[in-house]
């Protein structure tokens, strides 16, 4: 049975344990084995640098150990990915794992990011020279989130799958639809 480490932000919300078990069940249903990174027990350290550097250890153990990893890539936090599950794909794509993702929020990256910090309106800036209110260039490529995001997804021959209307981050249904397709 192949191990799928269940990379996402969900481990921030308050039924995190919950969520964990029925993404974990899902896995089950179609003939995988689950690993949420609140699996592991970590039990508080000196400081909490070092409980965090703790839980760091634990996660990056259970994606060496996972054969696939997917990814929930709802922005989290802002307009892209939670940076913690994107270091996670990034460690599984050097590690020669198969990534898979999907995404609950069906706006493309470069109107989230210009709805985040734009200004004006984006049909009055010129096409290929799409700029954030200090300047700086947007990414214009007409993807999920950022280029090395879904690059890395399709690179390790993954899928990823966008909502085609906006989710709450734990809803399951595109998680669903991933699993059916692997």
């Amino acid at each position: 049975m192949k191990r799928i480490y269940l990379a996402g932000p969900e481990v921030f919300l308050p039924d995190a344990d919950q969520l964990g078990a029925q993404k974990k069940a899902l896995c089950a249903r179609y003939g995988f084995e689950g690993l949420f990174p609140l699996d592991t027990v970590i039990p508080p350290a000196e400081t909490p640098a070092a409980t965090g550097f703790a839980i760091s250890a634990a996660n990056e153990a259970l994606i060496a150990s996972a054969d696939i990893v997917i990814a929930n890539l709802t922005p989290f936090r802002g307009p892209s990915a939670d940076v913690g599950t994107v270091y996670e794909i990034g460690l599984a794509r050097g590690m020669g794992k198969t990534i898979h993702g999907y995404s609950n929020e069906a706006m493309p990256y470069t109107q989230r990011v210009f709805a985040h910090c734009g200004a004006g309106n984006i049909g009055d800036q010129p096409v290929g020279d799409l700029r954030d209110r200090d300047g700086l260039k947007i990414e214009e490529f007409n993807l999920t989130d950022n280029l090395m995001i879904d690059g890395g997804i399709r690179l390790a021959t993954g899928l990823l799958l966008v909502a085609r209307k906006k989710l709450s981050l734990s809803n399951l249904a595109v998680m669903e639809d991933l699993l059916q397709r692997l």
